[in-house]
């Protein structure tokens, strides 16, 4: 019943193919059809924080002071030297955007990562073990849930101090919970299936059922989340440097720049825009990338 259904094994198979080979053919078709420009977009600001030094023509936290509150470059007084202006420091505005690049996505990755693994661990088993760990588990998910976000994090960088371990252990706690939740519900769903209950007819332990025949199907759904949560990630990220509950000075993040300049909006308009056009770029793009991810792997929607 097992080896007929195709599921658990190996992952998903089709037409005689091995599970990994689908997936390669599957991963390969979908990659043709990808959405271009919100790919580019991520793929810049990717860019931009993996070669920071390399990109960046300044240094991001050294002051200038005879170059203060230059416009950007097509603008009247505005210089090719600095395409994006300067702040009421002398800093280059295109360098701090490039050097907070590497600090917003750096956080959102680690956050993403260990949220990610977290709340799938804590779905599978609350899903699949049922009784008390199920209600426990999802007692404490519902408890995470409960709390505001931004409430919980700036309590973290009070009684710990702000800092990028800070905020990522902050946004990583009061993330897991959504990725458990909906993992959970797609786990009591398929525990019920013909290839689950012929695993556990045949002795396979809960962890062998969990992590061979379970995980492999739920990885299409856990993808979806992942890139549905980035922009969430981003937001809050930004949203901590704003209020200064996140990366402290002089390292400059994407939240930390659109606050330098909120005191000047009328007057230096870039210095907050341009992080700020950063943000939702990103945000944009992660998103619409996240809904065509799950138009694309959700077969009944795929068709339409």
């Amino acid at each position: 019943m097992v080896a007929a259904t195709g599921y658990g094994v190996a992952g998903r198979t089709f037409a005689g193919q091995s599970g990994a080979r689908y997936r390669l053919t599957r991963a390969w078709k979908l990659g043709r059809k990808i959405p271009l420009v919100p790919t580019a977009i991520i793929c810049l600001f990717v860019l931009f924080a993996l070669f920071a030094p390399q990109l960046s023509p300044y240094d991001p936290t050294q002051i200038a002071l005879p170059q203060k509150l230059k416009p950007p470059f097509p603008l009247e007084g505005g210089t090719a030297a600095h395409l994006l202006g300067t702040d009421n420091l002398g800093r280059d505005v295109l360098s701090r955007l490039i050097w907070g690049s590497r600090v917003s996505l750096g956080v959102t990755a680690a956050v993403v990562v260990v949220s990610s693994i977290v709340g799938l661990l804590i779905g599978l088993a609350a899903g699949y073990l049922g009784g008390r760990t199920d209600d426990f588990l999802m007692r404490v998910a519902d408890g995470s849930i409960a709390f505001p976000a931004i409430l919980i994090a700036l309590l973290f960088a009070v009684s710990i101090g702000p800092g990028v371990t800070t905020v990522i252990l902050a946004l990583s706690v009061l993330s897991w919970a959504n990725y458990s939740r909906i993992v959970r519900g797609e786990v009591l769903r398929l525990r019920h299936l013909e290839f689950i209950v012929g695993a556990r007819v045949i002795g396979c332990s809960p962890a062998r059922v969990m992590t061979v025949h379970l995980f492999p199907n739920l990885l299409d759904m856990w993808v979806v989340m992942i890139t549905l949560q980035v922009g969430l990630i981003v937001l809050s990220e930004a949203a901590l440097g704003f209020l200064g509950a996140g990366v402290p000075p002089p390292t400059p993040s994407w939240g930390s720049l659109v606050s330098d300049g909120r005191n000047l909006i009328d007057t230096a308009w870039w210095i907050s825009f341009f992080p700020g056009l950063a943000i939702g770029l990103l945000v944009l793009s992660v998103n619409y990338l996240g809904d065509w991810l799950r138009d694309r792997m959700d077969p009944q929607l795929r068709h339409r």
